[in-house]
């Protein structure tokens, strides 16, 4: 029987194949402590119908590549992508402005701090061995 896995498509980048992270919980075996587990695999997705963000199932199958040994069976659910901020109610869009100006002013201000530090040259230690 083929192994069967559900996952998120991570990449669509390359012609026909798309990078699934599967991810899925272990529980340590002295301390019971559970944690997550992700692994990447590669599979073929003949129509290229698969985008990132996707929640697929892959079915093993022969090697198709080096490292591709899945191939796409079905797409799960589709990502929900807003492509334009006028999609989105008037009230989020003012939510996404603000965030997105207040990270250019902190980038700004970065930016001249690291000025000011350059600007004082005459602030500097001697160098070593150097006479005064």
């Amino acid at each position: 029987m083929a192994r069967t896995f559900v996952g998120t498509v991570s990449s669509d980048a390359t012609d026909k194949t798309i990078v699934v992270t599967v991810s899925r919980s272990k529980t340590h075996p002295l301390y019971r402590k559970r944690y997550m587990v992700t692994k990447k695999f590669m599979a073929h997705d003949e129509k290229n119908e698969a985008k990132v963000g996707d929640r697929v199932r892959i079915v093993e199958c022969r090697p198709m590549s080096a490292r591709k040994r899945f191939k796409l069976d079905q797409i799960i659910e589709r990502a929900t992508v807003v492509d334009r901020v006028e999609d989105v109610t008037p009230e989020v869009a003012e939510v996404i402005k603000k965030s997105d100006s207040q990270i250019v002013e902190s980038s700004d201000s970065q930016d001249d701090k690291t000025v000011r530090q350059s600007d004082n040259s005459d602030n500097e230690r001697p160098k070593k061995g150097a006479k005064s």
